[in-house]
């Protein structure tokens, strides 16, 4: 895991099962999901819950359900009546939007430029990409989307994947991010061989290559906009889709961890300058758009 840097305290409690409802804070719960990397390890995804003051329920990103999450969510949200909207956070993260749109098809549907770009079969009611959209369920739930970074078109598609919208749940303290930040409370073996520690928190990999635009100024856009973050958002808890939840603490561990890679961030921004910048700032590139198999979650 590149960059990783130790959690200041590991969750208290153990890990969180896969297609449970686990409430993180109040009105906040989290489920975690299965993806296999290279069709072996786990790297787990995940879906959260949030209900709003008004009673009903934001959806972020989505998971596969099996009979029983499927009954819990029900009953949590009257047979899918009151869920209010589906968020879809992550570029990448399509894989069971599919089901749960047939699943739950009277819900609004709301994604990332890819998500309505690939999923056409789902009638999304509004693109992320609109900052009216991010704000439609404040004070309740803020999003963000990173500044440095590609969010229309992410290139390339296969290992690309740094860019989420951060959901922000005040009431909870309770941040959902997706593969921009990673946080691995206790890897099994196979990940532990790739160099995952318990309780290591890191940046997505990509980071260090495609992640970031290829300008002088990127990295250091990306690291001002974190900083806005945690002035603006102080969050306690963390909910990451590769590999884990962690409960208390995240704010500390994210500020160590935005603090230690200032030398990555002087490297990046050096590399760029000496090199004509590829234009990757447009999303009128269409190569290799929407390439199938390329979803981690």
């Amino acid at each position: 895991m590149s960059l990783a840097v130790p959690t200041q305290t590991l969750n208290a409690t153990r890990k969180l099962g896969k297609n449970e409802l686990h409430l993180i804070g109040s009105n906040f719960w989290n489920i975690r999901g299965c993806c296999k990397y290279l069709k072996v390890i786990d790297i787990e995804t995940q879906m959260s819950i949030i209900q709003l003051h008004n009673g009903k329920f934001l959806i972020i990103d989505t998971v596969e359900m099996n009979n029983r999450l499927r009954q819990k969510i029900d009953k949590l949200t009257n047979n899918g009546d009151n869920i209010e909207a589906v968020i879809g956070a992550h570029p990448f993260h399509a894989l069971s939007f599919p089901a749960f749109y047939q699943a739950y098809p009277k819900a609004a549907y709301y994604g990332t430029p890819r998500h309505l770009r690939r999923l056409t079969e789902i009638p999304w009611k509004g693109d992320l990409n609109n900052c009216s959209v991010r704000k439609k369920w404040e004070p309740d739930v803020e999003m963000r989307i990173p500044a440095g970074a590609e969010f229309i078109n992410p290139q390339p598609e296969s290992t690309n994947h740094f860019i989420s919208v951060f959901v922000y749940h005040p009431a909870s303290q309770t941040l959902h991010v997706d593969d921009t930040i990673l946080y691995a409370e206790k890897p099994g073996f196979l990940l532990k061989l790739f160099g995952c520690k318990d309780g290591a928190i890191a940046f997505h990999p990509s980071i260090k290559t495609s992640g970031l635009y290829p300008t002088r100024d990127a990295p250091y856009l990306f690291r001002e906009w974190m900083r806005n973050v945690l002035f603006d958002w102080p969050f306690e808890n963390m909910c990451c889709a590769h590999i884990g939840v962690k409960l208390g603490g995240a704010y500390a561990d994210v500020v160590t961890l935005l603090n230690n890679t200032e030398p990555l961030f002087a490297e990046l921004s050096e590399k760029n300058r000496k090199k004509i910048p590829l234009d990757r700032t447009s999303s009128s590139n269409q190569t290799n758009m929407n390439t199938k198999d390329n979803e981690c979650g």
